[in-house]
């Protein structure tokens, strides 16, 4: 219905113009045009009375101008038609903090991204959904719906708004940046953050090796729901900057056990064997963290040490752009003290 709308609303502005040119003379006619949304065909008419700078700065206008109308993405599943500048974003999956990165509006997320404190600001207007939520979703009004493959109600999802899905992991996670900021329209600013942080997280891993030495071992651990974890290098925690972004090393244990599926489960007997030099300690503050008080978790050399950083699960827990500066910029302090 939109797209028969519009060509019939071009044919009358085209009318109204050429009836206001034959009663008030070009110069109006082009400023009337001026002030609708067809500053292209405007310059081109009124080239001959304008100098090239007002041209020039009238273009530059419209090129400043907020994205209007529809782009194409094409998705893993295949081109959709998404909005030049979504203004109501619905995130079903761990991609809220990419979009806050790239200042994208959100008027509902998932309840992890809900969860996580340091997206309490940018989020204090959204509501908490879910891929069963959808009578919540269409009240929302969004114009674009984000998340996994595996959502729920797809085809429902996709006649509330254009829905755009991505299987987790298919791609890596900086790669998976530059998606997302192409569904909205923002791939340029995407490819540009992913530059600038494969820069700073390179410069800051030869920092911190320089320090703590170049064969010295990280490991990730969490304890979730009774149970204790160790991660590979692609289960956010900030592994991916760990291992990949900054090249520091993992245990052999933790290589042979953790890193391809991407985590391992850990009893407390046996964490000392995947703890390397340095622990990263992802916590949750209403879990179960009496490990903590056994003689196993206090022997461990990294421990005695001192070389344990802790860090709140629910602000660490993802390995979107937003999550992955600030870890950058923890380890940073943590590590080097800066």
């Amino acid at each position: 219905m939109k797209k028969a709308f519009f060509p019939i609303l071009a044919v009358l502005i085209l009318l109204l113009s050429a009836c206001g040119n034959a009663n008030n003379g070009a110069n109006n006619g082009a400023g009337n045009a001026a002030e609708g949304n067809a500053a292209p065909a405007n310059n081109a008419a009124s080239n001959a009375d304008q100098p090239a700078d007002n041209a020039a700065a009238n273009n530059a206008a419209a090129s400043d101008a907020p994205a209007t109308g529809t782009i194409t993405y094409q998705s893993e599943s295949g081109p959709v038609e998404v909005p030049a500048n979504p203004q109501r974003v619905v995130v079903l999956a761990s991609y809220a903090g990419d979009l806050i990165s790239l200042g994208v509006n959100i008027v509902g997320a998932d309840s992890w991204s809900m969860k996580n404190p340091r997206f309490a600001d940018k989020l204090k207007d959204a509501k908490e959904v879910s891929d069963e939520d959808l009578e919540k979703i269409i009240e929302l009004n969004p114009d674009l719906i984000i998340g996994l493959d595996n959502v729920k109600n797809l085809d429902k999802l996709k006649e509330i708004a254009p829905t755009v899905v991505f299987t987790y992991g298919k791609v890596d996670y900086l790669t998976q940046h530059v998606e997302i900021g192409k569904a909205v329209n923002k791939g340029k600013e995407a490819q540009a953050w992913v530059d600038d942080f494969k820069k700073r997280a390179a410069e800051e891993g030869t920092e911190i090796k320089a320090k703590i030495g170049e064969n010295a071992t990280v490991s990730v651990i969490e304890s979730f729901d009774k149970q204790l974890y160790v991660y590979g290098n692609n289960w956010g925690r900030g592994t991916e900057v760990l291992y990949q972004a900054m090249g520091l090393k993992m245990p052999q244990k933790v290589i042979d056990s953790a890193l391809k599926p991407g985590y391992f489960a850990l009893s407390t007997e046996v964490l000392p064997q995947y703890a390397g030099d340095y622990v990263i300690l992802s916590k949750f503050s209403d879990a179960d963290n009496s490990f903590q008080d056994t003689d196993s978790y206090k022997n461990i050399p990294a421990v005695k040490n001192g070389h344990v950083f802790e860090v709140n699960a629910n602000e660490f827990y993802f390995n979107d752009a937003n999550t992955l500066d600030y870890q950058l910029d923890f380890f940073k302090k943590s590590f080097l003290g800066q």
